[in-house]
């Protein structure tokens, strides 16, 4: 159900809905060959894949959001700085909370967010101690180990406006990713440790806006990216709810 189609005549669905869903974008550079609005497509996209039995209400996607200093300097760029994205979300969370609603879903596609978004759920349950915040970041729904399975190369694909990220945009706007022959590839650094999700926050060595092996990008793994995680994203809002 989506918010923004409820009629004032039927208010009622906003106060018995089991979540509200709050997709968190971003207006970004992500290399030649991808859209500004990637972040965004993924949010939405990913908001739409989540099973409606589970009684969610989805708001509109954030496009506007904190980027960092690697991609804000990159033409097509448009960061809001983070204090008063932080500011933002505290208000939306809060009138969402007013509504009646006191399970909310942070359903984010962009990197730049998370650190607020915990900063944010941190805060407002201090304020609201009934209130339940789930932060999902789309791209932790698939493990790192089946980027074989998925059809990439020597590579994990994952990485800012690399195969992985791209092809799950393909797979929801195929006719937004363009991968050209003469786009430039980024190998990566070789990883600080076995770990994953290790945050290290600098301009890469490999990187000219975005990096990774882009010429693996396909409608083919990106729908496998998106079916998989689709599935776990699905199977964690179920046990937040049951918890």
């Amino acid at each position: 159900m989506k918010a923004c189609e409820i009629h004032g005549r039927d208010l009622e669905l906003l106060k018995t809905a089991g979540f509200a869903v709050v997709p968190l974008g971003s207006f970004e550079y992500h290399g030649p060959h991808s859209p500004l609005g990637t972040d965004i497509f993924l949010a939405d996209g990913f908001a739409e894949k989540i099973d409606p039995s589970l009684g969610g209400v989805t708001l509109p996607a954030i496009p506007f959001t904190a980027c960092p200093g690697k991609t804000s300097k990159y033409a097509g760029t448009i960061s809001i700085r983070p204090g008063i994205f932080q500011e933002y979300l505290i208000d939306l969370t809060l009138g969402v909370i007013e509504q009646g609603i006191k399970n909310i879903l942070l359903l984010n596609a962009h990197d730049g967010n998370m650190g607020v978004s915990r900063t944010v759920a941190e805060y407002i349950t201090g304020l609201h101690p009934d209130v339940s915040f789930l932060l999902i970041n789309w791209w932790q729904m698939v493990e790192i180990d089946a980027a074989k399975e998925i059809g990439f190369k020597e590579t994990s694909g994952r990485g800012h406006g690399g195969p992985y990220e791209m092809s799950a945009v393909k797979a929801f706007r195929p006719d937004l990713v363009t991968v050209m022959e003469e786009d430039e590839e980024f190998s990566g650094a070789p990883s600080l440790s076995r770990f994953p999700y290790i945050l290290v926050e600098g301009t890469p060595k490999s990187w000219d806006g975005y990096t990774g092996l882009i010429q693996q990008t396909s409608l083919e793994a990106g729908k496998k990216i998106v079916n998989r995680a689709t599935v776990n994203m699905n199977e964690l809002i179920r046990n937040w709810l049951n918890q």
